[in-house]
């Protein structure tokens, strides 16, 4: 196991550290423009750029550029949805994401605005379209950007520590552990369950804001549909 490791991470550490900090950049701005990341989650690449991060300088350009390139990637998006929203919707690639996906993005943003923004950089898919809807609803640049940029971060903070500190740890135990590998690895694995179950449990949350459209303003945020309903069954009983 640490031989392979050991392989894994020369190779990925190989790779300049300047080169590979712009490659980290640019696929999260890929993946939240131009919907690379339903393909390739830009997650994966992070992830693997930080386990190559030597020094403290490497880690805080690391993420420098990772936040840069994730708020590129997002005004784009915005932008692409602002001037061509509705014919990506529409195109092969629309079709091939699904309209219920397009569907519960729209009816998402329109019901939590600003928080929806937020949430999604935590869900799968929604990650990717929320910035295109965003872009097709009545929501205004600044406000996208103020509530997408402190997710941005601590996103890209989650995963580059862990990343950078689950490879240092490795590298400390793997002279003196034989079973060093299989640390990193459980490492590794019990952060990504962790992400898998911490997204699954905040798409729960928030599912009942994804299935009923709202007032069609994305600048204001809806009554719980829990609460509506509530309130309609009071109103039939009188």
């Amino acid at each position: 196991m640490n031989e392979i490791l050991d392989w894994i991470l020369e190779v990925v550490q190989s790779v300049d550290p300047v080169l590979r900090t712009i490659i980290a950049g640019i696929a999260i701005l890929l993946e939240t423009s131009v919907l690379v990341g339903l393909v390739v989650p830009g997650d994966t690449v992070v992830l693997v750029s930080a386990t190559a991060v030597s020094s403290v300088a490497e880690y805080v350009w690391l993420l420098v550029a990772v936040v840069v390139g994730a708020l590129i990637g997002e005004s784009i998006g915005f932008a692409l949805g602002r001037f061509f929203g509705p014919s990506i919707r529409t195109s092969r690639v629309g079709r091939w994401i699904g309209e219920k996906h397009w569907v519960s993005a729209q009816n998402y943003t329109d019901r939590r605005a600003g928080i929806a923004v937020f949430v999604s950089r935590f869900l799968p898919v929604l990650h990717s379209l929320v910035p295109l809807t965003v872009g097709m609803s009545t929501m205004r640049y600044r406000t996208f950007i103020a509530w997408t940029a402190p997710a941005c971060v601590l996103w890209a903070t989650g995963y580059i520590t862990v990343g950078w500190l689950a490879a240092g740890s490795y590298r400390e135990l793997s002279e003196q552990l034989h079973t060093a590998g299989y640390i990193f690895v459980g490492i590794i694995a019990a952060f990504l369950l962790l992400v898998v179950v911490g997204k699954r449990l905040l798409h729960r949350l928030e599912r009942r804001y994804m299935q009923h459209p709202g007032d069609g303003d994305a600048t204001t945020v809806d009554e719980d549909p829990a609460d509506t309903n509530d309130a309609d069954a009071d109103d039939s009983a009188r």
